[in-house]
């Protein structure tokens, strides 16, 4: 038996996640993003991490050529900022603060915390990937994240 999409998303909204934005670089050193609710640690020993993408998002052939990323973490005023990484736009870096990771991806200012990667594996799962991440690097810093619920951003109340 085959579960109804509706009912299956309905389900899965739920289940509220952190909001990330995964960054790196493309073909020809060319910045490449995209909002992800889809992660996970993995493993401790060894560090590994994992996020999926669709095969239809905009940056799929960049990221699934990448060697290397950043997951970065965003805090709760960050949601402007998680909408322009979600919408298909020529370049989602113009205007916005960021630095670069030792592996050459985007670390973004004034999220509460990233991790560095290189690409440990990859998986097809029906419509999405999913990559798997050696961490490299990781950082943190104080604050509260942002949240995805129901089809929308959130924030902590605590």
């Amino acid at each position: 038996m085959t579960v109804d999409q509706h009912a299956f998303r309905a389900v899965l909204g739920r289940f509220a996640t952190g909001v990330t934005i995964v960054t790196a670089l493309g073909p020809r050193k060319r910045d490449v993003g995209l909002t992800v609710t889809a992660f996970s640690s993995v493993s401790l020993d060894p560090p590994l991490v994992s996020f999926c993408i669709d095969h239809s998002a905009s940056v799929y052939n960049a990221m699934s050529k990448a060697k290397h990323f950043v997951v970065n973490i965003l805090s709760e005023g960050q949601e402007a900022l998680a909408r322009r990484f979600a919408e298909v736009g020529p370049n989602r870096f113009e205007g916005i603060g960021f630095e670069r990771a030792q592996n050459g991806a985007a670390l973004l200012a004034d999220v509460l915390g990233y991790v560095e990667c290189s690409v440990f594996a990859r998986h097809a799962a029906g419509d999405h990937d999913i990559i798997i991440g050696e961490v490299e690097i990781a950082m943190s810093d104080e604050g509260k994240p942002l949240l995805y619920y129901r089809g929308g951003y959130a924030q902590l109340e605590r």
